[in-house]
């Protein structure tokens, strides 16, 4: 069992989902209700990593965060390091590879909050942050939590883009996936086994968690 990948790709798990918590929410929440025309731009923009192959996405975020592209720049002048084969680069490729796992379940939840609830905090003075805050959040939490859990999971799992970006350091970019397919390729089976059938069940718990949140949503809708 690699323990020291396992607990490099549940860091880079829990950034991630941090992360995509503090812009995913927003993200959602404008694209509920805003009614720019251009928006399903910004819509399809979120959901191509669900379409789009690891390794693709992968590449075109190697070449965004090289150390000549701005992006690198910056951050070499910044930090003196660079972001390709680190963990700073693995935490970027994370958060745009997880973004639709976490702002769909979002969207659908702000969606489903009755808009009358909503036209009357404002028409009682409330301000559009503070009924966020005292309204939508409460009354859409659970696809809030749906959306940290499916992306601190969907992190947990990534093999292309981890790879393309942070390659296969020890320590410092080798995540539990990488470190199974190195097991697979050592021929020890063994060590592949025990190390998937951990992720295995991290996995159906999770999707298990997801499934028990929704069926109490649907069983206290109004009509059921």
């Amino acid at each position: 069992m690699d323990w020291q990948a396992i607990w490099l790709s549940l860091r880079l798990a829990f950034t991630t989902m941090v992360f995509l918590l503090v812009v995913g929410i927003p993200l959602a929440y404008w694209l509920t209700y805003s009614k720019r025309r251009w928006k399903f731009v910004v819509e399809a923009v979120v959901a191509l990593p669900l379409v789009l192959p690891p390794t693709v996405l992968g590449f075109y975020i190697l070449l965004a965060i090289s150390p000549r592209s701005p992006l690198g720049i910056l951050y070499g002048k910044l930090t003196g390091g660079m972001l390709p084969f680190s963990f700073g680069g693995l935490l970027v490729a994370s958060v745009l590879y997880s973004l639709p796992f976490t702002v769909q379940p979002m969207t659908a939840g702000f969606g489903a909050v009755d808009r009358r609830l909503l036209e009357a905090s404002w028409c009682l003075g409330i301000s559009r942050p503070a009924t966020f805050r005292r309204v939508v959040a409460p009354l859409a939490r659970t696809s809030i939590a749906t959306g940290a859990i499916l992306s601190f999971a969907h992190t947990l799992g990534e093999f292309g883009v981890v790879l393309m970006v942070g390659g296969n350091i020890a320590g410092a970019t080798r995540t539990v996936s990488i470190s199974i397919y190195d097991q697979v390729q050592a021929l020890d089976y063994s060590a592949a086994g025990a190390t998937s059938a951990v992720l295995l069940g991290f996995s159906f718990a999770v999707l298990a968690l997801v499934y028990s949140l929704q069926r109490k949503v649907w069983a206290v809708w109004p009509g059921n």
